[in-house]
């Protein structure tokens, strides 16, 4: 497997310490906004920085690609011919959940939908 693609050294390494046996590194893309810190996606799961639990907390969430539900790009306007102009996805775990990113570019937030996409359709 080629290296991964990443914004921030400091967020690969967060990844590259919490992976499993025989779990690689696809991408980690720095997230901008109130929330997410970072959207990293392995070849086992999405890892998720929240940084918005109260007392300046933060949780590093990991979802296994089978308890996706669904990824869906997220505009404010209509996304007829414009389907990778977003810069936001959401992913759905079912029970009402679902994480919210907003990427530094429409680019990064196409890739990180269509690498979802492909493990959970496998």
């Amino acid at each position: 497997m080629s290296d991964p693609v990443f914004d921030k050294s400091e967020q690969l390494e967060l990844v590259r310490r919490g992976l499993l046996d025989g779990e690689e590194i696809l991408a980690v893309y720095d997230c901008i906004g109130t929330g997410t810190g970072f959207v990293g996606l392995t070849t086992l799961r999405v890892v998720l920085q929240d940084k918005s639990f109260v007392g300046k907390r933060i949780a590093v969430t990991s979802i296994p690609y089978r308890h996706v539900r669904s990824v869906s790009v997220v505009s404010n306007t209509s996304l007829v011919g414009k389907f990778a102009s977003s810069s936001s996805i959401a992913i759905d775990v079912g029970s009402g959940a679902v994480h919210e990113a907003d990427f530094r570019g429409a680019e990064k937030a196409q890739s990180a939908h269509d690498l979802i996409l492909w493990y959970i359709t496998r």
